[in-house]
């Protein structure tokens, strides 16, 4: 990639520059700030600093005399000056790999010991032009691509009216989606989705990759449609302030912070309750197929079909399995294993369906209190919207995979439900039940193979702690009789002892 030139007219516009490369830089990352005294290096490295602190106020001291200064951040940053460094040997006894291999170091004069740093690195390098100064950024490729996107975020941001906006990291989840917090004096506070689209994958089957097989958003096209929908239905979904579809990114009404859980992590009853009776409301109307977004892109809402399901659980086998067991699943495991899904699926094709919003559960349902009944309900997740089984959306907030819901909560709820619903006219509520252990097992197949994905394809290990939940969630959904087979097969496989499945 080539070097990112680009000028900085002042000390504000240093600041902002700052803001862009925190938001860009991860753990790993060596950036070497060279130029002449006076250039805007300390300016740069103290505004990247306070924003990665989300502090305005948060002492930079200059490390001039101490070498080093670490910082214990969202993500650690250690901030050297070497320019009273004797010789290159003194990096080590700075700490300088270690604070480089689970953190981002900021060096300034380099130029004392370029041959003691990573050949990696990203170069800054300052040059004075009048009042401002020229910044010219080089080396790491993966490295500038990040800070050329943030940079483009920031044009984004300044052609739809949010110049000299301040940009924070808000939260990053198991996709490539990330979020920012963006704030104005005289303005409320508004969320920015960072969604690229994706990258295809291998070719897994018919010439399709996973994406494509299991109907995941590839672009933010699915987000807008799917929040106009929900809007058009009286439900509570993020308002579009600014859209860039072809770039991927959106800035969207802030629905606020609060959740469904307390301050220790545990679920609010009241709040579950609401929840799943949004659902109940949700399935009562016919949904959309087919929704228009901008001129010439229709958003056509795909099914949850046999392809879709069976991918998913397929997880279980391809990444789950072999982690488990240290060795890969059989052929014969294979075969089995998807004629019972097979099977399975063949029971669902009389189930009542209507739109699936995928991943309605804690991390995605915002609580409103300043609002009345299910106004409290803010939804913010549903790019991978589907149409099928009713269920699947319930057993997704009745077993959330990020909290455990007690047995007791998780019969209220589907009590709830299931009394709203036959408050709306006839309901199978049977075919719901079976319904619901259906997808309670599909989604948790999905699940434990995700984990393992997660930790060992994305270098995200933290998702593992939920497997001892999603297994408690799947030992439920294999006590109904038509999961027998699925049951059977999992002890067998080794995936389930006979005691966990009695």
């Amino acid at each position: 990639m080539q070097p990112i030139t680009l000028f900085l007219k002042d000390e504000a516009a240093t600041i902002a520059f700052g803001e862009d490369l925190a938001l860009a830089l991860k753990a790993g990352d060596c950036l070497a700030l060279s130029g002449d005294l006076g250039a805007g290096k300390s300016t740069l490295a103290r505004a990247l600093l306070r924003a990665m602190a989300d502090d305005e106020t948060l002492d930079v001291p200059s490390p001039t005399f101490t070498l080093v200064q670490a910082y214990d951040l969202r993500i650690p940053v250690a901030h050297f000056d070497l320019y009273r460094l004797g010789d290159v040997s003194e990096l080590d006894e700075l700490g300088f790999d270690e604070a480089l291999s689970d953190g981002i170091c900021l060096v300034e004069w380099p130029e004392k010991a370029l041959s003691g740093l990573p050949r990696d690195r990203l170069t800054l390098d300052f040059s004075h032009v009048g009042e401002g100064r020229d910044v010219t950024l080089s080396g790491n490729p993966p490295a500038l691509e990040r800070i050329a996107r943030s940079l483009a975020i920031r044009e984004f941001l300044d052609r739809n009216g949010y110049a000299g906006a301040k940009r924070r990291h808000l939260s990053g989840d198991a996709s490539a989606r990330a979020y920012e917090r963006i704030e104005t004096p005289d303005g409320p506070t508004t969320i920015l989705m960072d969604a690229a689209r994706h990258s295809p994958g291998p070719i897994l089957q018919d010439g399709k990759y996973y994406q494509q097989l299991a109907h995941i958003a590839e672009d933010v096209v699915p987000f807008v449609a799917i929040a106009d929908a929900l809007r058009r239905q009286g439900l509570c979904a993020p308002e579009i302030h600014a859209a860039d579809l072809d770039a991927g990114i959106l800035l969207i009404e802030n629905l606020g912070h609060d959740g469904v859980l307390d301050a220790a992590g545990q679920p609010i009853t009241e709040r579950y309750l609401e929840s799943v009776r949004l659902l109940a409301q949700l399935h009562a109307t016919p949904p959309e197929r087919d929704i228009p977004v901008a001129p010439g892109i229709i958003h056509c809402i795909a099914d949850f079909d046999r392809t879709a399901m069976k991918i998913e659980t397929q997880l279980l086998i391809d990444w789950f399995l072999p982690w488990k067991r240290n060795a890969p699943a059989s052929e014969a495991e294979r075969k089995d294993y998807a004629a019972i899904w097979d099977g399975l699926i063949d029971r669902m094709a009389s189930s009542e369906k209507n739109l699936l919003l995928r991943d309605y559960h804690s991390p995605n349902i915002i609580w409103r209190a300043d609002r009345d009944g299910l106004e409290r309900i803010g939804i913010i997740d549903f790019q991978d919207a589907m149409i099928g089984p009713t269920a699947y959306d319930v057993a997704s907030l009745t077993q959330d995979a990020r909290v455990t819901i007690a047995p007791e909560l998780s019969m209220l709820m589907l009590d709830a439900y299931t009394a709203a619903r036959r408050a709306q006219g006839p309901f199978d509520e049977d075919a719901f039940r079976r319904d619901w252990h259906l997808m309670s097992a599909q989604r948790n197949c999905k699940l434990v193979g995700i984990w393992v994905r997660l930790m060992q394809r994305d270098g995200k290990p933290g998702y593992m702690k939920h497997m001892p939940r999603t297994f408690a969630y799947l030992e439920v959904a294999l006590q109904h009789p038509v999961l027998a087979p699925l049951r059977d097969w999992c002890i067998k496989a080794g995936i389930l002892s006979t005691e966990s499945a009695d």
